[in-house]
């Protein structure tokens, strides 16, 4: 599965909109799933790595605070001034508050940008983003989301936290060794764990495209606006860091983690809410491979 996890991990989202049943049942298993993916991804972090790599601290904090905390005031700015009201226009701002998606470093490599940064910047705002998404979406922006501030906070720290506390305790207790001879079935297991979170990830979209297919192209439309104005936008504010940091920078921006609120949002939320976080996935996997000529022209430019 991990040799051909590009393949499998293209198809998963056509295979739940294919087949609903399989989508619905999946659905179910969303939370425990993006559980057992964020232990195995951590698992597979090297913490001296992440650790070297604070050097520069200034530059860390700096993005960090672009990503977790500027993104989400300016999508909230523009969802206001074009008049993006309702479901999407919350969508949309609850989006841009997620953290770096886990697969930021493997894109960053896939289109030879740099990875290290990428690593960093996913790895802590997850960490973070349980402090900074719920204030920011309930309160400042008032999202309505169907749950408290506190509530929230709570599920998303737990989600974290949980998986980085196994993880250790899994490292603890298996030798170095041993894990690194493990790595190709944890590998593989991560694609099985996407491919299941992208099949039920389409629980209801089948029906809502028959029913309303204007609104999923419209929805569709603005995820791939949201991803690339992220990241064109994250790139123009680093670039004085330097070409390649700040196109690794717009990639993880434009690339959020929407797993992590598809497995905590409460099923009062609303509905459309959580159809665009599902198709939030379409620019989140295309995306890397359709920017990779303009990543190359603009790395040797």
């Amino acid at each position: 599965m991990a040799r051909r996890g590009g393949l499998l991990l293209a198809g998963c989202i056509f295979v739940g909109l294919a087949v609903p049943p399989l989508a619905s049942l999946l659905r179910e298993t969303l939370t425990i799933t993006v559980a057992g993916l964020m232990t195995l991804v951590m698992l597979r972090i090297d913490l001296v790595q992440v650790v070297s790599y604070l050097r520069r601290p200034l530059l860390v904090a700096a993005l960090l605070a672009w990503l977790l905390l500027a993104c989400p005031l300016i999508a909230f700015a523009v969802a206001r001034a074009t008049g993006l009201d309702g479901p999407l226009g919350a969508a949309l701002v609850i989006m841009a508050t997620g953290c770096a998606a886990t697969s930021s470093p493997a894109f960053a490599r896939l289109v030879g940008l740099d990875a290290s940064i990428s690593l960093v910047a996913a790895v802590l705002s997850t960490l973070l983003v349980p402090f900074t998404a719920p204030p920011l979406a309930l309160g400042l922006l008032g999202v309505d989301l169907s749950i408290s501030i506190a509530a929230l906070m709570g599920r998303l720290a737990l989600i974290v936290l949980l998986p980085l506390a196994v993880a250790l305790a899994i490292r603890r207790m298996v030798a170095p060794a041993r894990l690194a001879a493990w790595s190709g079935r944890v590998d593989g297991t991560i694609v099985l764990l996407l491919v299941i979170y992208g099949i039920g990830v389409m629980d209801g979209m089948q029906a809502r495209l028959l029913s309303d297919p204007a609104w999923v192209a419209g929805g569709l439309a603005l995820a791939f606006a949201g991803n690339l104005g992220l990241n064109l936008l994250t790139a123009a504010a680093m670039w004085r860091t330097g070409r390649r940091i700040a196109l690794a920078a717009g990639l993880l921006s434009g690339n959020r983690n929407m797993a992590l609120y598809l497995a905590v949002l409460p099923a009062a939320t609303e509905p459309r809410i959580l159809l665009f976080f599902a198709l939030c996935q379409f620019p989140l996997f295309l995306s890397p491979f359709l920017l990779r000529p303009v990543y190359d022209r603009l790395r040797h430019g």
